[in-house]
């Protein structure tokens, strides 16, 4: 009898990494094949992380504009799509570079507890410890909407960036003991043409070129996972998907072109799609050996909620792994045990 496996896709907001992994190791660590660090403190608000970290007060960008202030006091978490950061590249700049994403320094401090958790027992033996890193667009493109011409440096200095923040993981964690996982939502909105502003170009081509040369970095026995996202701002998607068509073509692209086994995608499922519509795209899927993960899980209508539409996915793809759409970074902290728990009870129950 087979049961489902878990993921969770980066963010859970409780105090520190200490208490996101040995809660989950408890919780659901029999489900799953990788634990994040939960992405505590400025990493909890995803790419914000980067616009406070990375582009504010680099050498070589002016910024535009930053959120909002809130009775007189600065602010560094967007209120709104409006209320984004915005930089630019300096005049005259044409070697650009960012020294340090700051991504495997937070990362390796994590896993230090988590290693000290899985020898005391607190994680089981089989969990590897997950490190999720934006893609090239999802880390750039929100924050240059006012000058897209510099994405040309942006882009480039970016991905340069990540390969470095990959090699200095792959360094200092064992091959068998890590899992990443790249975050993919303004890659794949771009493809649903959300963008008008952007840079013109093939949107699938450029990710597949994007999936080709990362992905080459990432060492054959380390876990490679792809988290395919609409945005979750103020739990809103940017655009509403209509069904799974975006999501199965960039999976088959990352699968194709990774040069190298892809272990899982994630793709989101809204809590209303309950219908054979959205998961018939499932039926071009072509991904062999690769789990599938469907974000089924919603907290706001539970356990039944949920099984509603494992029964319809499963009318389309009979085995697959569950989740939430995103993560759970804007949900309150005292919901993190019960949405754990549903979890779990979903992943024993047998397909």
């Amino acid at each position: 009898m087979s049961h489902t496996p878990v993921l969770l896709v980066g963010s859970v907001p409780l105090a520190n990494a200490e208490e996101v992994l040995s809660t989950a190791g408890e919780l659901i660590g029999d489900h799953v094949a990788a634990l994040p660090d939960g992405e505590p403190a400025d990493r909890h608000q995803w790419i914000n992380f980067l616009a406070l970290r990375t582009y504010y007060m680099h050498p070589q960008l002016d910024s535009v504009q930053r959120p909002a202030t809130v009775d007189g006091e600065e602010q560094w978490i967007p209120a709104s799509p409006g209320d984004h950061w915005q930089f630019r590249v300096k005049p005259g700049v044409t070697d650009l570079r960012f020294e340090d994403l700051r991504y495997a320094g937070a990362a390796l401090s994590s896993y230090l507890t988590f290693r000290e958790l899985k020898d005391s027992g607190r994680i089981p033996q089989h969990v590897r410890f997950q490190v999720c890193l934006p893609f090239p667009w999802s880390a750039t493109l929100m924050f240059f909407m006012t000058t897209p011409a510099d994405l040309e440096q942006v882009v480039p200095a970016y991905e340069r960036a990540l390969i470095r923040e990959i090699r200095k993981l792959t360094l200092a964690i064992p091959d068998d003991e890590l899992s990443i996982q790249f975050d993919v939502c303004m890659e794949l909105l771009d493809l649903e043409g959300v963008f008008p502003f952007a840079p013109q170009g093939n949107a699938l081509e450029r990710f597949t070129g994007w999936c080709r040369r990362i992905a080459a970095e990432v060492p054959e026995n380390v876990r490679l996972g792809y988290h395919f996202c609409y945005a979750d701002l103020g739990h809103r998607h940017i655009k509403e998907p209509e069904d799974l068509t975006v999501s199965v073509t960039m999976a088959n692209a990352a699968v194709a072109s990774a040069g190298r086994r892809v272990d899982y995608v994630h793709m989101a499922v809204p809590r209303d799609r309950h219908d054979d519509a959205y998961f018939q795209p499932l039926a071009a899927l072509d991904a062999p050996g690769t789990t599938i993960y469907l974000g089924l899980v919603h907290f706001t209508d539970g356990a039944e909620g949920t099984r509603r539409r494992i029964r319809t996915a499963r009318a389309h793809l009979p085995h697959f792994g569950i989740a939430t759409e995103c993560g759970f970074g804007r949900r309150p902290p005292e919901q993190v045990g019960e949405l754990l728990r549903l979890h779990a009870t979903l992943a024993a129950e047998p397909q």
